[in-house]
């Protein structure tokens, strides 16, 4: 081989040296850009499993609520019979001014008996009577119809009760009417 064949293949040689390490250079650059695809995959699956999670707890939050409404609809109905047992407080107030007569016994008997099953029905639904005469005066259980001064009840309490007042479980169904001591 002569001198000008070996540069010449030197200068191949090296052109050949300079294009692999081109092309390593590119492999190199494209095995980053690669490992970049996989972080950015990495984090795309870890962005994807966090709206499962959100997903799967906003699931539980509308199971809660359901159950949550569940309840409210329960009291609901707890409290549904509220309207028939206040029409029923009518007839019960009338069965107890008509023992207040003592005209005959057996009539009287047998008001007493239907009276004192009204009453277990009446307690046994939660009802219960607002206690009134002799107590002070409140605005949440009683409704002043009168005013008087007497000297033998304080200013505010209640000196006597027209119309018996009742509760339905913790809740006013009838208000008391009465007449309260003022001085």
């Amino acid at each position: 081989m002569t001198d000008e064949n070996k540069s010449e293949a030197e200068v191949e040689t090296q052109d050949f040296e300079e294009k692999i390490e081109e092309l390593e250079k590119e492999l190199s650059q494209k095995n980053e850009e690669i490992e970049k695809l996989q972080e950015d995959l990495e984090k795309s699956e870890s962005e994807t499993q966090e709206y499962i999670s959100l997903s799967q707890r906003l699931q539980a939050d509308f199971e809660n609520f359901k159950k949550i409404t569940d309840k409210r609809n329960k009291d609901l109905i707890k409290f549904a019979n509220e309207n028939v047992i206040k029409e029923f407080l009518d007839c019960y107030e009338d069965f107890g001014r008509a023992l207040e007569t003592e005209n005959d016994e057996d009539l009287r008997n047998g008001i007493e008996l239907i009276y004192n099953k009204f009453t277990d029905v009446l307690t046994k639904e939660g009802v219960t009577e607002i206690p009134a005469k002799g107590e002070k005066f409140d605005l949440n259980k009683h409704e002043a119809l009168m005013v008087q001064e007497s000297d033998e009840v304080e200013n505010g309490y209640i000196i006597e009760e027209l119309m018996k007042g009742y509760m339905y479980k913790d809740k006013v169904l009838k208000y008391s009417k009465v007449i309260v001591c003022k001085k």
